[in-house]
Order: C-alpha cells, then structure tokens, then sequence
C-alpha cells in the first residue's frame, strides 16, 4: 500500500494506492511507500481539481464494499461537476430508499474524486464525511460554481 498527500484549499488529502488502483482518500494520513507514477498522476488532477483547470477524474479507482457501495459510487460518479442530486433521485435509480443511499454516501472510501459532496438530501444541504464536514462540503460545492444550488 502505497500513500501520497496533497496541500489543497481542501486541506491535505492523501491518496492511496493499492495494487493499480486508487482505493482512498483522507483527510488524514502520512505518505508511506512509493510515490508511484498512479498516485503522482492522482495528485496532479487534484490540483487541477483545486485549481480550477479539471472538471472530471480520470484514474483508476477500486471502491471496497457491498454491491451496493459500489453502485452508489458508480452514480455519484455521473454526476456532472458542478450539478447536485438528492439521496433520492440516487435511490430511485437504484431501486433502493434514499437512507441507504446515505449511509453508501457517507461510507464512500475516496470523497472527492467520487463526487458524494454532489449528493443532498430532499430539504437541501446536509452532512459530509470529510474534514470539516457540511463547511467542506460547501467549499467544494462552491469551488465548482453550484453555490446556487444550497439555497
């Protein structure tokens, strides 16, 4: 397991890397290991990311977890930068109840990069799981231009 930290306005996030795949994303953690081609490139677009110059992610990820993890990061996924969804319209698509999606929402093993930030509840703005927690999650809402949005 290989680990890679980078500054944003975020705060320090640091990549994993486990075999060829990014695995997570902390806001916590040392670098450990080698700093691979895989997670220098990580780090790369999460300064674009941070930026203002990368919309999309483009590396590959291993999401840990049931089926349903991992089909709930592969919708958060689909979210277009600087779009929200509610847990609902998650949960519609899924054919599951929007609490589950939630719980899927808060256990997502590489915030950011998989966008669950994207996700609000049916009234609006609710929690995150990151450093910081709803602030960070405003921060990057806004950071993508959909500060109209929390409204």
């Amino acid at each position: 397991m290989h680990r890679l930290g980078v500054d944003t306005q975020f705060g320090r996030l640091t990549l994993t890397q486990e075999e060829e795949a990014i695995t997570a994303l902390t806001w916590s953690g040392r670098d450990t290991g080698t700093a691979t081609d895989l997670l220098r490139e990580a780090a790369r677009q999460l300064i674009e990311y941070d930026t203002g110059t990368r919309q999309a992610f483009d590396l590959p990820l291993r999401v840990r977890g049931s089926q349903f993890q991992q089909d709930v990061c592969a919708a958060m996924q689909r979210i277009p930068f600087g779009d929200t969804v509610t847990y609902g319209d998650i949960a519609k698509a899924l054919g599951a109840m929007p609490q589950a999606v939630g719980q899927a929402c808060g256990g997502n093993p590489i915030p950011v990069i998989i966008p669950c930030h994207r996700v609000m509840g049916a009234k609006g703005l609710t929690g995150f799981s990151g450093a910081g927690g709803v602030e960070t999650k405003v921060a990057l809402l806004r950071h993508e231009g959909a500060a109209g949005l929390l409204i």
